[in-house]
């Protein structure tokens, strides 16, 4: 019997792909978790074959959760709605054993967890088939800037936070927009986040 815990914040979602996992003769469902950090608590409690994890949910995300339960002996297949190319990177290096769309039919669900645990790795076409070659554009320095924006600090803020002056600070913004296409900081968090490349 495949034992699996199943993360998910929707919680009719999660109802109701436990209930199509528990009608499979060879499946069962041991845990269910609205966030990461349950889904954390639960394979470490279980001890399951598989864990289905959702990438956004509220506290720890799907891909936290990932890296945590990486080594752990649970394969972790994440079930999203994003195929966005920073987010399966990510997933690849936690090390999961696949990467799996929510519009998939439900069948092929099944049949995904049946070939990760004979050894396979799944991962849905739509991106591997994407170009890999979209890689982030931002120097590490260029990323701080762009978190502390994030993080809703100020030129002033981030210029006494690096050491540097706001001056550079403003031609490191500059530099930041023009590199991601955009034309101010809002659209650039956006642009960053829409591809996956928050750490």
């Amino acid at each position: 019997m495949i034992r699996i815990v199943i993360a998910e914040d929707q919680r009719l979602l999660l109802g109701a792909l436990a209930s199509l996992l528990d009608l499979e003769e060879d499946m069962t469902v041991v845990g269910r978790a609205n966030h990461g950090e349950d889904a954390v608590k639960l394979v470490r409690l279980h001890k399951p074959d598989i864990c289905i994890m959702d990438i956004e949910m509220p506290g720890k995300s799907g891909l936290e959760a990932a890296e945590e339960l990486k080594g752990c002996g649970c394969k972790v297949i994440i079930l999203t709605t994003f195929a966005r190319y920073g987010y399966f990177e990510r997933a690849l290096k936690a090390g999961v054993h696949g990467y799996l769309l929510k519009d998939s039919p439900s069948e092929e669900l099944a049949n995904s967890i049946r070939s990760v645990m004979a050894g396979r790795r799944i991962y849905a076409s739509e991106l591997v088939d994407e170009e890999a070659g979209e890689e982030n554009p931002l120097t590490e320095r260029e990323q701080e800037v762009l978190h502390l924006i994030a993080d809703g600090k100020n030129t002033k803020e981030i210029a006494s936070q690096l050491y540097i002056t706001t001056g550079t600070v403003r031609n490191y913004i500059s530099v930041i927009l023009d590199k991601l296409g955009v034309s101010n900081r809002i659209e650039a968090i956006m642009r960053f986040k829409e591809k996956g490349w928050f750490k």
